[in-house]
């Protein structure tokens, strides 16, 4: 038989289903550690079924999708994988919970050009990790191995979630008046955005990532997996009204909070109410970057932002605090008058 006659299989294509298969059998024990009772069957159908839990009078499913956006890049080069699965759960379960909605199922779709499978079941173990985190169920996924797609064992990873709220608790923002204060609940670093920028840094100020940074290499807080806010937000949803929540993601405290204000209001944030943590700081002097810029970028040390009655604040605030997270009042509702931004931020 010549060359030219010789029969090709798929592995000559550079797709390698044995490995794909291998994923799947690592991956079915994080699967199952996720499991919640509305969910019937387990991975390898063609779909993945999911009741409404009973408590529900009139649900309504809120859906989300998101990635980890370069992040990724920076995980690849330091081959640290661990934390990008937890990232991607968050920033979509973290979306959901702005409405009030408890994470009911999610599924990834992990891509690549050549598929290595200790890399590929170590981002899954994260995502099984956020998804116990927010208490929801991993039912399912895609693996895609693309030649020519993708160089060598680079990845990427999009996330996809669906949530249920009661119909009467959906928080959207219309309840949002002047006097309502300001919640904010700490991130535990630049969680996924800003990471061009973050890279631009590196690269233009040769920054060494092994450098400390109190007490940790800049490596590890740039890759510290995204803070996962579902439980404790739930929990105070249990006990109070809650007017609006803000995910601080892309687009920084500016594009952000306007997205949860009725038009005609503003809210006025207390630039001195917190510390940025050290992280933000140094990224700020080695790019030399206008406050501004920072803001508009990063989430500078607060991942989420919740509006509430000036009178339930403080106790909000200790209920968050008892429950793990780093909360404080960081400012307040005001009504905007025409001409101003719908975001001020006073240092």
């Amino acid at each position: 038989m010549t060359e030219q006659t010789k029969p090709l299989s798929y592995k000559d294509a550079g797709v390698d289903i044995d490995a794909g298969n291998q994923l799947v059998e690592r991956i079915k024990s994080v699967s199952k550690k996720t499991h919640r009772p509305e969910v019937k069957g387990g991975l390898g159908g063609f779909g993945a079924l999911c009741s409404i839990p009973t408590k529900y009078k009139q649900p309504l499913l809120v859906s989300g999708t998101d990635g980890v956006g370069t992040k990724l890049r920076l995980a690849m080069d330091q081959n640290k994988h661990d934390g990008i699965g937890i990232d991607l759960v968050a920033m979509c379960v973290n979306d959901l919970i702005v409405q009030g909605a408890e994470p009911l199922f999610f599924l990834d779709y992990y891509a690549t050009g050549k598929l290595d499978v200790d890399t590929a079941a170590t981002v899954v173990t994260g995502i099984g990790e956020g998804c116990q985190l927010a208490g929801c169920a991993l039912i399912g996924g895609e693996t895609a191995e693309m030649p020519g797609m993708y160089d060598g064992e680079d990845y990427d990873v999009a996330g996809f979630c669906v949530g249920v709220v009661e119909a009467e608790d959906v928080i959207d923002g219309s309840k949002v008046a002047a006097g309502n204060k300001l919640i904010a609940l700490g991130s535990s670093g630049p969680h996924s955005n800003g990471y061009s920028l973050i890279r631009k840094i590196i690269e233009v100020s040769g920054l060494d990532l092994n450098t400390q940074l109190d007490g940790k290499s800049i490596s590890d807080h740039l890759l510290e997996p995204t803070r996962i806010y579902v439980k404790s937000v739930l929990a105070i949803l249990e006990e109070y009204n809650v007017n609006a929540i803000s995910h601080i993601t892309g687009g920084g405290f500016w594009e952000n909070i306007p997205r949860v204000l009725p038009s005609d209001m503003q809210a006025v944030v207390d630039g001195n109410s917190w510390q940025w943590p050290s992280i933000f700081s140094l990224l700020q002097e080695k790019g030399n970057v206008t406050t501004h810029e920072m803001y508009r970028t990063f989430n500078c040390g607060v991942g989420l932002m919740l509006v509430v009655e000036e009178q339930d604040a403080a106790r909000i605030t200790k209920a968050f605090n008892d429950l793990g997270e780093n909360a404080w009042i960081i400012g307040e509702i005001k009504s905007l008058t025409e001409g101003q931004e719908q975001v001020v931020i006073n240092s």
